[in-house]
């Protein structure tokens, strides 16, 4: 049988060498709905080449090419960039392989960014931005990507608000002017009417992805227990009902003036275009925007560690109890981020985890498990979270997965199980290549979090360079059962069968 190290050195060497701004490379394409929480997990998963070098059109502040530092690690992505004099940064991958173009604006404002009392803020304007704008009206914006051959799309976090409009490459210039009108013209219609309808439709998402969905709360729970009060992960992303309720038309535009100004954006274009038209463009539509106030952020302190466990309890309309594990965990593009990502995979991703042959495949205890870490800007969170089957105690659960962990954290896994997870973080590392989206993401993401367009070989090689004592180390670091949080969401007494299950 052919070894992941041997399969995945066929697959790097049939792409190394390819701009994959070119036919043919492989990928997987991520798509979100307008909804909180439903970023895509978006790591920065592409590769980079150096192209020549741009002109330099008198409306911007510079330009500069991708750089080939690391070429020779593994695929790239031919990309050139400049900057406008407002501070719009701008990446160009050019593809031909796709008639499409796909336009990515990443506004640097999340959740995190709001302040208490004045939560769900950033995640109401992903809603907000398809309702209107000075020359579009409400409804017509996805009509006319729509005739174009396309659609449109957004998500929020806690870090960051996207949006992604796709249409056939020959409506270019519409889709820049799309976004343009709604970034400058957002606010001629808004008005209480907008503000009132969209409240009611985010609350009403609210009641649909969290309320009434099984086990929905556990998210929201586990949030607000594991970052102290007035920190930026305490809330949600899709913010607290009386907050939302409480929102004034002058609270929720001075937000959007505070953020949404073009030095607080990356926008990249991929697919069949030009750099110089594009760059034409942009110039045309946005060059003109004053660059507006630097934003003045909250300032969130690295709260001190949890020292003492946390315990929760709820119940809800299902039919097994399930528990959640969860700790604070480093934050994106760390140095600890790639030893612990390839722990939790070992423990509990895939049917040849370690927590999977324990819980479900021999113990007969449960019927799911996954393991996960969900790095952010300034933290991450880890996560465990298993499913019981009848008439288990979710308690035994709980310790059977504390002495799993206890045994990674006192002996370091062995070289196959760390070159398995390793072989499957890479892999799907690569293929993520294959979307022209994705890669216009994935760009967009190392330039605003990781601080470096140029960082597709640097990330890959930082998860190659993990060794098992670095993986027992994160464990023993992050794992620690006094820093941790334990939710058990049990059935409600009298549970009707069927009742809210997943």
């Amino acid at each position: 049988m052919t070894s992941p190290k041997v399969w995945l050195a066929a697959l790097v060497a049939a792409l190394t060498g390819l701009a994959l701004g070119s036919p043919g490379s492989p990928a997987r394409a991520q798509e979100s709905p307008r909804a909180a929480g439903s970023a895509p997990s978006v790591p920065a998963r592409a590769a980079r080449a150096a192209p020549a070098a741009p002109p330099t059109p008198s409306a911007i502040s510079g330009a500069t090419p991708g750089a080939a530092a690391y070429a020779t690690v593994g695929p790239r992505i031919d990309y050139r960039s400049f900057t406008l004099a407002n501070g719009l940064r701008v990446h160009v991958i050019e593809d031909d392989r796709t008639p499409m173009v796909h336009e990515v604006l990443w506004v640097k404002v999340g959740s995190k960014d709001e302040q208490a009392k004045r939560t769900g803020f950033a995640h109401l304007f992903e809603h907000l931005m398809f309702k209107g704008s000075a020359h579009i009206p409400d409804g017509k914006l996805d009509l006319l990507l729509e005739a174009a051959g396309g659609w449109s799309n957004a998500f929020t976090s806690s870090d960051m608000t996207v949006y992604q409009n796709v249409a056939a490459a020959n409506f270019l210039e519409q889709v820049l002017w799309i976004e343009a009108d709604r970034l400058a013209g957002l606010l001629d219609t808004f008005d209480v009417s907008k503000l009132d309808n969209q409240r009611e439709v985010v609350l009403n998402e609210r009641r649909q992805s969290y309320e009434n969905q099984p086990y929905g709360m556990a998210e929201l729970l586990l949030q607000a227990q594991l970052w102290p009060k007035g920190h930026g992960y305490h809330w949600p992303t899709i913010g607290y009902p009386e907050d939302l309720r409480a929102a004034t038309v002058a609270d929720v535009a001075s937000f959007f003036r505070t953020y949404y100004v073009p030095q607080n954006a990356t926008m990249v274009i991929a697919g069949a275009v030009r750099f110089d038209e594009v760059k034409r463009l942009v110039e045309k539509y946005f060059a003109w925007m004053p660059r507006g106030a630097a934003p003045v952020r909250p300032r969130h302190a690295t709260p001190a560690p949890l020292t003492s466990a946390v315990e929760l309890t709820a119940t809800d309309d299902v039919q097994v109890p399930r528990v959640y594990l969860t700790w604070r965990g480093p934050a994106a593009y760390s140095p600890d981020e790639p030893a612990l990502d390839l722990a939790l995979a070992i423990l509990g991703e895939g049917k040849t985890s370690r927590l999977y042959k324990r819980l479900v495949y021999d113990g007969k205890l449960a019927q799911d498990v996954s393991a996960e870490l969900a790095p952010e800007e300034l933290a991450g969170t880890v996560r465990i979270e298993v499913t019981a089957k009848p008439g288990v105690d979710p308690a035994r659960l709980v310790r059977e997965v504390s002495e799993e962990i206890s045994r990674l954290a006192t002996s370091p896994p062995d070289a196959a199980a760390l070159e398995r997870a390793q072989a499957t973080y890479e892999s799907g590392f690569l293929s993520a290549l294959e979307s022209a989206l994705q890669r216009a993401i994935t760009l967009a993401e190392y330039d605003v979090l990781a601080k470096d367009p140029d960082y597709f070989p640097k990330d890959l090689a930082r998860y190659r360079a993990v060794t098992a004592p670095m993986v027992q180390a994160a464990v023993a670091r992050y794992l620690q059962p006094s820093a941790r949080v334990v939710l058990t969401i049990a059935p409600k007494a009298g549970a009707k069968a069927g009742s809210k299950t997943p």
